[in-house]
């Protein structure tokens, strides 16, 4: 495991929010990772190349690797992002790990403080904490995790369960809360009198979202802020402006953080590149009509007979996914750091082969001449 700050230095060292641009990106480039199982392939290969790929990002200078959580869903392995980051803990030295994100409304806020505690024990100084108010998932999944069929009630507490949360990270309820006496272990309590809380650490929360809602809510509480453009472009303008005007500076910021998400795959031709993503697109119309299932290959996305309908939302859906060759991908990333004022970009690809998504990775490292 890394010690506190280890090859860090680019990192601001009490938040680790604030990056640095390396090689010639414009901004800091992070990875968010679905653990994408193609047909053909197994958990087991997806997870191996998730590990393989935070190695390449670690050693290449990406700010943060991320993991979402989603559920029931057969083509994504990431169902529990805490179990899959303590792994690459272990597999990476400087490179930041997080959740992009875990949804609160699924989780007890304690029980997420004290998997957060635990990965922050194992990786001190490297642990984000992402939370969105999502599901990650359809209806009848989501009331399977929160054992009830209130759906709604969890969305709209949202705020609550996020104070909830941030007291049991802090440790600072205060006296007379019926919470008062609970600790969230690991946690501060363990130091508290001995000398070493300003050793103490708890990773930093961002507000995920795809909407107005949390990117208010994140400016209001001064919290860094990351935007689903790769899946909601239409709104990602909207909502950073939103959370620019309501930014209010707080213990962590002192100005606004908006990181966004950005679909990018590059493959060594433009041909390959559409052939990749085009099984991405494939795959977003089977979970859009209530199909999910594993990648499809590109020969079978390349087959698939898509109804006139199918065929806008493909068109609609890779006009957002940046891909071709690597200059190509610089190019269209650069324009869209430009468009939005984006502070950090973190990439996703969705593609069939292990072997895809991780010479992308590399391609675009290379693109930017990133160490």
């Amino acid at each position: 495991m890394s010690q506190p700050g280890e090859d860090a230095q680019h990192q601001d060292p009490r938040t680790g929010i604030r990056g640095e641009a390396r090689g010639e990106a414009p901004v800091p480039l992070s990875v968010l990772d679905l653990v994408n199982v193609g047909e053909g392939y197994t958990a087991r290969e997806a997870l191996e190349t998730s590990t393989r790929m935070a190695a390449l990002a670690d050693a290449r200078g990406f700010t943060r690797y991320w993991v979402a959580e989603h559920h029931s869903m057969p083509g994504v392995a990431s169902s529990s992002p805490a179990v899959i980051l303590a792994h690459l803990a272990s597999h990476t030295r400087r490179v930041r790990l997080g959740s992009g994100g875990v949804m609160l409304p699924n989780h007890a806020p304690l029980v997420i403080a004290e998997q957060f505690g635990t990965l922050e024990a194992l990786a001190p100084g490297r642990i984000d904490l992402g939370l969105g108010r999502a599901p990650g998932t359809d209806g009848a999944t989501a009331a399977a995790l929160r054992r009830t069929e209130k759906l709604r009630e969890g969305a709209d507490d949202f705020p609550q369960q996020l104070a909830e949360l941030v007291r049991f990270l802090d440790d600072d309820f205060p006296d007379g809360h019926r919470y008062a006496r609970i600790h969230a272990v690991p946690g501060p309590v363990q130091t508290r009198g001995t000398g070493a809380e300003g050793a103490a650490h708890r990773p930093p929360v961002w507000l995920l979202g795809s909407s107005g809602f949390s990117a208010q809510l994140a400016g209001q509480l001064g919290l860094p802020f990351a935007f689903a453009h790769h899946f909601s472009a239409a709104n990602t303008l909207p909502a950073l402006e939103l959370y620019r005007e309501t930014f209010r500076p707080s213990a962590v910021l002192a100005e606004p953080y908006a990181l966004i998400g950005a679909a990018a795959l590059a493959a060594e031709d433009e041909k390959e590149a559409r052939r990749q993503v085009l099984t991405g697109a494939l795959s977003m119309v089977r979970l859009r009509t209530g199909r999910p299932g594993l990648i499809p290959t590109p020969e079978e996305a390349e087959a698939y007979p898509f109804s006139p309908v199918e065929r806008d939302f493909v068109e609609s859906w890779l006009g957002n996914v940046t891909h071709g060759t690597p200059d190509a991908v610089r190019a269209g990333l650069d324009a869209l750091v430009e468009r939005t004022g984006a502070d950090e970009l973190m990439l996703t690809a969705n593609a069939h082969t292990p072997e895809a998504r991780a010479r992308s990775l590399e391609l675009i490292a290379d693109a930017y001449r990133l160490p």
